[in-house]
């Protein structure tokens, strides 16, 4: 295998953008690679925004983009802690009720980015919005608080929300590999794949071919409110409680760790591999700043620019990848 056919890949600019953020976290930060890589915390925190990074990917690879996940996070943690925090229900009623209220705003997402033409980043803007404000209005109106707390049962912390290897490694982690697996399979060695990628390239095209555009566009909504609605639930479950605003902020985290893995924004071109890479990328970078002798004060700099350099990358590598000739075979 040639360099050439190495670059093509849409995971290669993710990698070597991993290995740039470590040798300048070693080089200039002083980062102990032993310890960087025994820490939880970085590992943690890339398995949470991983989850949803997933469903984001293949939604973005098909030339759409969803921005309500900021608001889902919460959404699927806060009525996790209403059902079987507040009003006391059996566990599993809460799980269901978080999943369900990501699959119908996933839904409704998707029907209005298959019905209307209006660009998916403004219908799911609106989403976000409208559901930020049910969140903190429901949460007020059912419980009085804007946290509410719950104790799970043993059963579902071993599940969902509890910490593994005998240390502060959460069990996400195991939810985030074997969900990479699946997704891994439906894009690169299913139809679904073949099918997402021909919507992103040209989808007018992709439904003369008979894909079912519209039908699979509103599947990949209901996946990335669900993921972010199972993370939510997730986290309710480990720290036994729920807040109205927590995991708000990762919304923007998400997407630029599918983009620093490879994936375009205009849709037609990445890879799950490249995906989980650029997700491990992010996380190292925002996490990893804590293992240095950096100061502080130049924190948001340094990552702003590591994210820049990351993302500048990857269009270059997608670049010479597509004009890059092919290699005829012999014979």
């Amino acid at each position: 295998m040639d360099i050439m056919t190495i670059i093509r890949r849409p995971a290669a600019a993710s990698v070597i953008s991993l290995i740039g953020v470590l040798l300048f976290y070693v080089i200039f930060g002083g980062v102990d690679l032993g310890q960087l890589f025994g820490a939880a915390s970085w590992i943690n925190y890339a398995a949470r925004i991983g989850i949803v990074a997933l469903p984001v990917a293949l939604l973005m690879v098909s030339g759409e983009i969803d921005i309500s996940i900021g608001a889902m996070i919460p959404a699927g943690a806060m009525t996790t802690a209403i059902i079987a925090g507040h009003y006391e229900l059996p566990m599993i009623f809460a799980i269901l009720g978080a999943l369900s209220i990501g699959a119908l705003v996933g839904l409704f997402n998707g029907i209005l980015a298959v019905r209307t033409t209006v660009p998916t980043l403004i219908i799911t803007l609106g989403t976000l919005v409208a559901m930020q404000g049910i969140v903190l209005a429901g949460s007020k109106l059912l419980t009085g608080g804007a946290s509410v707390p719950l104790t799970a049962p043993t059963w579902a912390k071993s599940i969902f929300g509890d910490f593994i290897w005998g240390g502060s490694h959460q069990v996400v982690i195991i939810w985030w590999l074997i969900l990479t697996a699946i997704f891994w399979f439906i894009m690169h060695r299913s139809k679904y794949g073949n099918w997402i990628f021909a919507i992103g390239g040209d989808k007018v095209s992709a439904r003369n071919a008979g894909i079912p555009v519209d039908r699979l566009t509103i599947l990949m909504f209901i996946g990335t409110a669900t993921g972010a609605s199972f993370v939510g639930m997730c986290h309710a479950i480990l720290f036994n409680s729920a807040q109205v605003s927590g995991g708000m902020n990762d919304i923007f985290n998400i997407i630029v760790s599918v983009v620093v893995g490879g994936v375009l924004l205009t849709g037609g071109f990445g890879s799950i591999v490249g995906v989980f890479v650029g997700t491990l990328t992010f996380a190292i970078v925002i996490k990893g700043i804590d293992f240095t002798s950096i100061d502080r004060n130049w924190a948001n700099l340094i990552i702003g620019v590591m994210l820049l350099i990351a993302v500048g990358m990857s269009e270059s590598f997608r670049k010479k990848a597509m004009s890059a000739p092919l290699k005829k075979k012999k014979g």
